[in-house]
């Protein structure tokens, strides 16, 4: 690979976010055994009405099925081009954030808004439009990728964030942020600074890191299940990087349970518990799915000197030096103390596998990672 430029690795990851529940991990002994807590989330104190801006894309359906599931009431507000994909009654509203069609949410009063899809703030001004004074809590999805460095190890939410550097950043629109992904982390940020300015006490932004789990259609996770899955000799990038990511799942049921506690503030959310390895995590995979594959790591020098570039095609990894030294050790202590728990890797791999096992024959074309080809030449050239 090149050498690592941090701003390829956010629009690399930016390019693809415009495009059987168990409870979670609570310490690294549990992540390293598969074992996952037993304590049950306590029952809300109170039934929400909810609003899901989105809801039908990777985490959506996962935040409807959990808020039901624990008696709450769902509105979905989208352009109503996905099929339902949960297992109640839903009201469905019409209406499409590009145009500034929110005529459906007009006079009308929900206790929460979940907005899970925006990426350019005049969305949340104009949503605000319609929404302010009638919704109590505003929750935002934002990213990770709204931290303008990623250099230092443990920074938490107070961390620097990018700083838009445009004329208007209200008059960016999906298209033009489509043709440069490089907009996308500061972007973010001033939708989150939207958020707060429209529904000043009463907002929280929750940024997530890599989202990966069964359905995610960048394939930057599922990369490592599946190739591991066919067994053989794999190469692996150096196994003692850290890697940080969270399960959609898990990613969705707390925020349902954010919703719950109304906890307002900036939370980075993404695990484990405590700092995990790329070949711990490798190993924790190989275990969910039975195998046996020979892992071949390969040193970073290796892996620079032949153009083999992290993130894409040795998906999930990235450095743990140098500008990237911070990027996989953000600090996820305010979220876990507000119940941010993580389900054991073994079964996402698990599901995950199973889920793309499941896909038809067109799908199974991995969109991230290495291609047979250039790993077998690599592994030729390594043994060399």
């Amino acid at each position: 690979m090149p050498p690592i430029d941090r701003r390829t690795v956010l629009a690399s990851s930016a390019a693809v976010a415009g495009s059987a529940i168990l409870p979670g991990w609570v310490s690294d002994a549990a992540a390293q055994s598969g074992d996952a807590s037993t304590t049950k989330p306590a029952a809300p104190g109170k039934k929400l009405n909810i609003l899901i801006l989105g809801g039908t894309g990777f985490t959506g359906p996962h935040q409807v099925r959990y808020a039901l599931s624990r008696g709450h009431t769902v509105t979905l507000f989208n352009r109503g081009r996905r099929p339902k994909e949960w297992p109640a009654a839903v009201e469905e509203l019409v209406g499409d954030r590009d145009t500034n069609d929110y005529a459906s949410l007009k006079d009308r009063k929900w206790d929460v808004c979940i907005d899970n899809p925006t990426s350019v703030p005049h969305w949340i001004r104009d949503a605000a439009a319609v929404l302010k004074g009638n919704v109590n809590h505003f929750i935002f999805i934002s990213t990770l990728s709204v931290y303008a460095n990623d250099a230092k190890a443990g920074q938490d939410e107070s961390a620097a964030r990018h700083v838009y550097s445009g004329k208007d950043a209200l008059a960016e629109t999906t298209a033009e942020l489509r043709k440069n992904m490089m907009l996308y982390g500061p972007l973010k940020a001033a939708s989150e600074d939207e958020a707060n300015k429209h529904f000043a006490g009463m907002t929280t932004v929750i940024r997530p890191g890599l989202i990966v789990g069964p359905g995610d259609e960048t394939d930057r996770f599922s990369y490592w299940p599946v190739r591991l899955s066919r067994g053989g000799k794999v190469l692996v990038p150096p196994e003692a990087d850290p890697v940080q990511f969270i399960d959609a799942r898990d990613l969705a049921e707390w925020t349902i349970r954010v919703a719950e506690q109304r906890a307002l503030g900036a939370f980075n959310a993404m695990g484990p518990a405590g700092e995990l390895g790329m070949g711990r995590m490798l190993a924790l995979i190989q275990q969910g799915i039975q195998s046996k594959a020979d892992l071949v790591q390969a040193s970073a020098a290796f892996l620079r000197e032949n153009k083999v570039a992290a993130w894409s095609d040795l998906p999930v990894w990235v450095p743990g030096q140098g500008e990237t030294a911070g990027f996989h050790r953000r600090s996820n202590a305010r979220a876990m103390a507000a119940g941010l728990t993580f389900r054991p890797l073994p079964a996402t791999a698990a599901d995950t596998l199973a889920w793309w096992t499941a896909q038809d024959e067109k799908r199974r074309v991995l969109r991230a990672g290495l291609k047979p080809e250039r790993e077998a030449e690599l592994l030729a050239k390594l043994k060399g």
